[in-house]
């Protein structure tokens, strides 16, 4: 197959692949091992699905009904894009007996619409908007796999991982913020074994760029936005500046990520002891490093002695910090994209890292808002977080949420020859505690 991501190659005999994967899926639920002809996108995604304990014979759950989903639905970005995703796929879905669907970034369905009959059926599965549809809660689909995976993405039947769901087969794309690249949410199609055809991977993909083109139309750049900085959820940032998108190395990330919390700047020996945990690495290195980032952004925004920002640059984690510390405790988790700069080793990244998705998860914790809960619990970072598991398992004790609390105690009880993930090589006191510890301005 030349295409990973397209469901069949030309000439593949469906109902034959169908029965494959059946095979292919029971020995997987069985046994743990992917034989073939799985595809290697739909092998990880059944992986990263048992992680995260579901079950082949479960269901999805409504977490949104009624009022909670109009408002959740009318203040959502996507929302602004609903006509131009009816205008598109609407009589697609409707003639081809087919659903349109759009999820938000953690996979909750917000809109399902299309064909009547279809509708019904899909009822049923509880492919209803409210509903969960992550791969952390349901499993291999779609509009989950497309949000985990961050690409456009075909699941054809026995491809999903929970078998309710095996005789459907849809496509979907992420839709991103223009301005900063985030993930919004997904668009998807859902129907029949006739959309494992690549031209429905390739009508998602086309729908989801003409929204992110028409979401850009609706705020577009203004001439004085201050540069912003990207660094959760991903090991490398990006600096909207001037108009460009720059990709950053890690440790321009990690330089960035510090100068930004620091405007009155930092010294060669400050920044030195904050970035490298290796003690015999020399401050030309660093001035070496700082001068290919001063050469990537361009004249005028980095200046030395101290070294410091010249212009008040916006990071998205001291945007989560911002709204943790007025209470905007909802605000706060939908900023919060992941873990800062998650592959860092940096001293003072990491205890920058573990402050702040430490502060966000205990503010979940005691204030037992289960939907917040499920956020977390259901993201890659908050999977094998057993005491969040704990706190949604006590406001909402579904069968999934249960069974997946049962196995992180499971593993918390099993002898063990290390630590937790969570305490093991946690660095002790640096030099560079005292200041790193200061306030953000």
């Amino acid at each position: 197959m030349t295409d990973p991501w397209v469901a069949l190659e030309p000439g593949a005999d469906p109902a034959e692949r169908v029965r494959a994967l059946r095979r292919a899926h029971e020995t997987f639920t069985a046994v743990g091992t992917v034989p073939r002809p799985v595809r290697s996108v739909v092998a990880e995604s059944w992986r990263r699905s048992a992680r995260a304990g579901v079950g082949p014979d479960g269901t999805a759950s409504v977490e949104l009904t009624d009022g909670d989903l109009g408002a959740y639905r009318a203040e959502h970005p996507l929302a602004r894009v609903m006509p131009l995703f009816r205008e598109l796929m609407g009589t697609f879905a409707a003639d081809g007996e087919h659903l349109l669907a759009v999820c938000d970034a953690h996979g909750r369905l917000l809109w399902v619409e299309g064909h009547t009959a279809t509708r019904r059926l899909a009822d049923r599965m509880n492919f209803v908007p409210g509903a969960r549809w992550s791969e952390n809660a349901v499993g291999t689909n779609a509009p989950g796999t497309a949000v985990a995976v961050d690409r456009p993405v075909q699941v054809f039947a026995a491809e999903h991982f929970i078998r309710r769901v095996q005789p459907w087969t849809c496509a979907a794309a992420p839709v991103h913020d223009p301005r900063t690249g985030r993930v919004l949410g997904a668009v998807d199609i859902t129907g029949g074994d006739g959309l494992a055809h690549p031209h429905s991977l390739g009508f998602v993909q086309a729908v989801a760029r003409a929204a992110e083109t028409q979401l850009a139309l609706f705020t577009p750049p203004r001439a004085e936005e201050a540069p912003l900085l990207s660094a959760l959820g991903r090991d490398e940032a990006e600096l909207a500046l001037d108009g460009r998108r720059i990709r950053l190395s890690r440790r321009h990330s990690e330089i960035l990520v510090l100068l930004s919390r620091h405007p009155e700047g930092l010294s060669g020996d400050e920044l030195l002891c904050s970035l490298y945990a290796d003690e015999s690495v020399t401050p030309v290195t660093l001035r070496a490093e700082l001068a290919r980032l001063r050469r990537l952004m361009g004249p005028g925004l980095l200046a030395s002695r101290p070294y410091r920002l010249t212009a008040v640059v916006e990071s998205d984690a001291t945007v989560v910090e911002r709204r943790l510390e007025t209470g905007a405790l909802t605000a706060a988790a939908e900023a919060y994209t992941g873990p800062l700069l998650p592959g860092s080793q940096a001293p003072a990244i990491v205890r920058l890292r573990e402050r702040l998705s430490g502060g966000l998860r205990a503010a979940l914790v005691a204030h037992g808002d289960p939907d917040l809960l499920a956020d977390w619990a259901h993201a890659p970072w908050g999977e094998d977080d057993v005491e969040v598991w704990r706190a949604l398992a006590a406001v909402h004790p579904t069968a999934p949420v249960r069974a997946r609390l049962a196995a992180l105690e499971a593993e918390l009880a099993a002898p063990a020859g290390r630590a937790p993930a969570r305490t093991r090589g946690r660095p002790g006191p640096s030099p560079c505690a005292t200041y790193l510890q200061r306030p953000p301005v």
